[in-house]
């Protein structure tokens, strides 16, 4: 069991700052893409990279990495961020963020940036591509874990249920869902446009093992996660509470900043904002 003592998240915050400012930077200067969610999964990202994955920056085709797929591609911002921080690449590549020819597209692309595990921009694929992943691991006899990332708003689509049957029936012990549970989706609130509740009772009946905690504490969320190593029947889900647009106090919770990216002025507003939080 991987612990988390007072200095190592006292470390995770600091990551999880600099990730949430290094996402404001590249959003302001592509002026497009999706704050609302990346601010959101800051936390996770930063106890994912810096202390709960095995991967190696420095040789990210190792063959022992656990796999992280980003099913919801927008979001992509705060992935970049932490794979730049990790030293997956250079920080200041995260400037080139939707621009012509930048290996940062506003989805990820394996083809321009092969230390991603898939390309994702359709919602609602990425459970199928972890489940894929899943089964091959199982059959080569490897314990690397694989986790995905998926947004509540994405849970709307039927193929994640396809593919939660199917690893619910293949007992996919190795398996994680992390869900970015924001209650927001690009066109209001998810109770608004598809209430989900009780969302996890819903995975339980589908055969995995379920918990729910807040997306922002490193110690639940660091505990949830060994909670899920620690179970090998069955695929594990955990959902997670968060805020989005979370430390910028004028845009949390406001559906409207899904993808809005800030202006110049707003950006220097929220850095300010995340340095002092």
């Amino acid at each position: 069991m991987q612990l988390l003592d007072d200095e190592k998240i006292k470390i995770l915050k600091e990551k999880a700052r600099d990730i949430r400012i290094s996402v404001i930077k590249m959003l302001a200067e592509a002026k497009s893409g999706h704050t609302a969610g990346s601010l959101g999964m800051a936390d996770v990202s930063a106890l994912l990279y810096f202390h709960a994955l095995k991967h190696d920056p420095k040789n990210p085709a190792w063959e022992e990495r656990d796999r992280l797929i980003l099913s919801n591609g927008h979001i992509c911002p705060v992935m970049y961020a932490a794979m730049a921080h990790s030293g997956y690449f250079p920080t200041e590549e995260l400037m080139t963020l939707r621009k012509f020819g930048s290996r940062l597209q506003g989805h990820p692309h394996r083809e321009f940036l092969p230390m991603v595990e898939t390309s994702s921009g359709p919602l609602g694929e990425g459970l199928s591509q972890t489940v894929g992943m899943a089964l091959a691991l199982r059959m080569d006899q490897k314990e690397n874990h694989v986790y995905c990332l998926m947004g509540d708003g994405e849970l709307d689509e039927g193929q994640i249920w396809e593919a939660a049957m199917q690893a619910g029936k293949e007992k996919l012990g190795k398996l994680i869902g992390i869900i970015d549970r924001n209650n927001i989706q690009i066109d209001g609130t998810t109770d608004q446009v598809m209430p989900l509740e009780p969302l996890k009772t819903k995975w339980e009946a589908f055969g995995w093992h379920a918990v729910e905690v807040d997306g922002h504490d490193f110690q639940a969320l660091n505990n949830a996660i060994e909670e899920a190593k620690s179970v090998t029947d069955k695929p594990s889900v955990i959902i997670a509470k968060t805020v989005s647009g979370k430390c910028v106090l004028e845009i949390e919770c406001d559906y409207r900043w899904h993808g809005k990216a800030p202006t110049k002025e707003e950006a220097e507003r929220f850095i300010k904002m995340l340095k002092n939080a």
